[in-house]
This record gives structure tokens, C-alpha cells and sequence, in this order.
């Protein structure tokens, strides 16, 4: 028996009042489609079957899977249809699990426990919901034994049904054979005309099945999206759970709601994060880290007790134990920090290795560099690494001294122990333990008066 994934991914999403579709609106920068295909890859199902139709070119480029398969819905004629579009990829023998590209947060244990639910005698499982405000939702139809009916749409609901606040989520496991079986004889009359999935469940009950429903933990899991007013409610709730989840594991957030998480983030214990943080990509943080008001980290390596100050931006570097980066300081790719290092205001680094204590404290760039041990870089000193061309390297020794306001134009090195004299553009190698500096000789031209209008 294998496990077949159909994800409903066709409709254009009208009320987005967007030109993208709407399965590929960010959450947390990442589109509601591929929330649902990475969370399918962990059930290690044998095939995932998207069934697309508006912006299907858009959709197939936008998100992908090791073992996803796009099927084309031309006319979207309902959610019975949809599935009717996949039915050459699953067989009989097969279990089916229906799921929605607008309905991203479905928990990977909700899904196991509705697939253990199908079995021979039970070929059909219900994900369902207690909602206070069940408007908008297919109601939950159970006889006086509490038995699983008929799922009734909204616009086909009389008043009694109507109250019931047990509503249908979309989505289903259901064996191949039945679910064959039952497509083969939907009809669409409804108010809609269209072919709704939601009607095999009284078929299921006509033919002497029990059917079996579940419930999510929470009921974030099974919120769909139709317009930005939802997508940005469901971004606040995604992202309170992650920012609860890293409390969870021992760090200190000072605003749940002003943190925002665009990946994977590990912490190690005492963690912190102050107001309007936002991580990105994959990020790890070791003990006592802390991460001052507005930073914005992507793809880092924080080594414990490191204290990155407030308007700082990093991205795809690695930093060590005990440095201090910031504030409004930028650490951009192929960065690394040793243990102890600063990077101070408004300092940017670019593909470069900064030694064990070494310091650049201000207004500075270093680009294309590998700088030694307790190094210290005054303010306003950049590297030339770049001729119009071609990138070069600057080497820099261990207990360097470089002047404020200096150049030092790359190809270039500077041996340990040298001292570079301030306001220095340096364009040759500086020799080790020795004073090198290149400046004009000082002059005052007397009698020297300053332009009139």
C-alpha cells in the first residue's frame, strides 16, 4: 500500500487582488504551496500530485519536491473535479490524502493521525474543526449515535444545519478504490454546479461505511487564505507559534509579536531577542547570544555570548564566541569572525576572515581580506579590493596597527606587527614591525583667499 498526496492548488484567488496566484502568496516568505509540500515530504509519502490551473506556469516554477507531479485542472468546476484530475496516478490499492495550497500550516502529526484512521473497514477519514464561528464552512452533519452524515456546504444549509459549529476542513485520507468508485458518480447539483468532493461522504455512508474524523490541535492548522486581510492574520498566528516555540527552548523574546521568522532558527538557552528582529533562512544561535532591536539575520552561525547591537545585518557568515558587531553594522556573504572580534558602527565586512580579537571599530570597509590576530583597524580605513574588474586580496598580519583613514589598495599585504601611519593610501607590501605610511608633504600657501561669488 502507498501514500498518494493530491494537493488542490487551481484557483486563481480573486479576492488576493493579486497577479500572482494564490497558493504562491508569501507566508513568511515563503508561498502557502510549498508550506504544504515541505510538511507532505516528511510524511515520506510515494508521490505528491498538485493539481494546478490559473498561473499554472507560475505555480510549476515557484515550487518543487523530489517526488511532485503537476496535473493541469483546465476548468476549475470544484474540489470533486480537482481530484477527479488525479486519478491516474493513484491506483486501488492505494491511500489518498487530500490537502489545499491555501491551507499551510497543517501539522505533520494531525496528518499521521487521520491516515491511521483509514483502514479496509474504515475507508474514509475526516479532518474536521469545532469553530465558535463556523460561517463560510461546510457543516458536519451527525446522526442522534453522533455518526458522521453528510457534509452540508453554506449555501445549501437550512437554518438547523447552519447552527452546527463542527465544520469540514477539506481534508480527507481516503482509500484509491473507493475514492475511484465515488468521483465516477459525483454530480454537481448543487447551487454552485459544481462537483463537490464533500458529497462522497454520504456516498460512504450509503454504502455501510463508518466514517472516521480527527481534530487538529489547534485551530491555526486549518485555516485557509482568500484575501491579505487572512494572510497577514495567519502571519501574526505562524508567527507567534514560532516565537513560542524558541521560549520553549529556553530564549527570551521581548515582543512575541515583533519577532518575525523567514526559516529555521535554533537557540541554545539565554538566547535573546529584542523588538522587530527578523530571521531568515537558517540561522543558529548559541548560548547567552544577544540580538538587539531591528537586526536582521540570514543563514548565521552565532557562537555563544556574542551581543550583536541593535540595526545590525547579517547574512551567510559565521561569527564566533565573545564578539561584538554593531550597532548599524553590516556583515555580508562569505564573512567569518573569530572568537572576541568587533565590528562597530557602521562597519561593513564582505568575504573576509577577521582574526582572533581583532577590531574594526568604525566607519569602515573591509572587503576580500584575511586579517590575523588582534589586528586594529582605525576609523574611515577600506580596502581597494576592486579594480572595475577583477576582485583582489588583502592580507593582513597578526598585530597590525592601521591608521584612521586609510586605503590599502589591493593586491596588497601587510606583515605582522606593522603600523600603518594615518591617512595612508598603501599600495605595496608593508613590511613587518615597521612604520609605513604615504601621504603629500604637508604645505600652507600663504596668501590664499577662498573663491567669491
Amino acid at each position: 500500500m502507498a501514500l498518494k498526496v493530491v494537493i488542490l492548488a487551481a484557483g486563481k484567488g480573486t479576492r488576493m487582488r493579486s497577479n500572482q496566484p494564490k497558493v504562491l502568496q508569501p507566508l513568511a516568505q515563503k508561498p502557502l504551496l510549498q508550506h504544504v509540500i515541505d510538511t507532505v515530504e516528511t510524511l515520506c509519502c510515494d508521490e505528491i500530485i498538485t493539481v494546478i490551473g490559473h498561473g499554472a506556469e507560475l505555480v510549476t516554477s515557484h515550487v518543487s519536491a523530489q517526488n511532485m507531479c503537476f496535473t493541469l485542472q483546465e476548468e476549475q468546476l470544484g474540489t470533486g473535479h480537482a481530484v477527479m484530475q488525479a486519478n491516474e496516478h493513484y491506483s486501488e490499492s492505494d491511500t489518498v490524502l487530500v490537502l489545499y495550497g491555501d491551507v499551510p500550516l497543517t501539522r505533520v502529526a494531525t496528518l499521521q493521525r487521520l491516515l491511521e484512521l483509514v483502514d479496509e473497514q474504515h475507508p474514509l477519514a475526516l479532518l474536521t474543526v469545532t469553530l465558535e464561528d463556523s460561517t463560510g464552512y461546510g457543516r458536519i452533519v451527525r446522526d442522534s449515535n453522533g455518526a458522521v452524515q453528510a457534509i452540508v456546504e453554506q449555501k445549501d444549509a437550512d437554518a438547523e444545519v447552519l447552527a452546527i459549529k463542527e465544520v469540514n476542513t477539506g481534508i480527507m485520507a481516503v482509500k484509491g478504490a473507493q475514492l475511484k468508485q465515488w468521483l465516477s458518480v459525483l454530480d454537481n447539483c448543487n447551487a454552485q454546479s459544481e462537483y463537490y468532493l464533500t458529497d462522497i461522504i454520504a456516498m460512504a455512508v450509503s454504502d455501510g461505511f463508518t466514517i472516521q474524523t480527527a481534530q487538529p490541535d489547534d485551530e491555526m492548522e486549518v485555516l485557509g487564505v482568500n484575501d491579505k486581510l487572512q494572510l497577514q492574520n495567519l502571519e501574526r498566528q505562524y508567527q507567534y507559534q514560532c516565537a513560542k516555540l524558541l521560549m520553549q527552548q529556553g530564549a527570551t523574546v521581548v515582543d512575541a509579536q515583533r519577532l518575525d521568522i523567514r526559516g529555521v532558527v535554533t537557540v541554545e538557552p539565554d538566547v535573546t531577542f529584542d523588538v522587530n528582529v527578523v530571521l531568515e533562512g537558517n540561522v543558529s544561535l548559541g548560548t547567552n547570544v544577544t540580538v538587539g532591536a531591528h537586526c536582521v539575520l540570514k543563514n548565521v552561525q552565532v557562537a555563544a555570548n556574542t551581543h550583536i547591537h541593535p540595526f545590525s545585518h547579517l547574512e551567510d557568515c559565521i561569527v564566533g564566541q565573545n564578539c561584538s558587531i554593531g550597532p548599524y553594522a553590516r556583515l555580508r556573504p562569505g564573512t567569518e569572525l573569530a572568537d572576541e572580534a568587533k565590528i562597530g558602527n557602521f562597519v561593513e565586512i564582505k568575504k573576509s576572515k577577521i582574526g582572533l580579537g581583532s577590531k574594526v571599530s568604525h566607519l569602515s570597509y573591509i572587503g576580500d581580506t584575511n586579517m590575523g590576530n588582534d589586528v586594529n583597524i582605525g576609523a574611515g580605513t577600506i580596502t581597494c579590493n576592486y579594480d572595475g574588474v577583477n576582485k583582489h586580496q588583502t592580507i593582513i598580519g597578526d598585530h597590525v596597527f592601521v591608521g584612521s583613514d586609510t586605503q590599502l589598495v589591493a593586491p596588497v599585504e601587510i606583515e605582522a606587527g606593522a603600523t600603518i601611519g594615518a591617512g595612508s593610501t598603501i599600495t605595496k607590501r608593508a613590511p613587518a614591525n615597521e612604520l609605513t605610511l604615504s601621504r603629500s608633504k604637508q604645505l600652507t600657501i600663504k596668501g590664499w583667499a577662498p573663491p567669491v561669488k
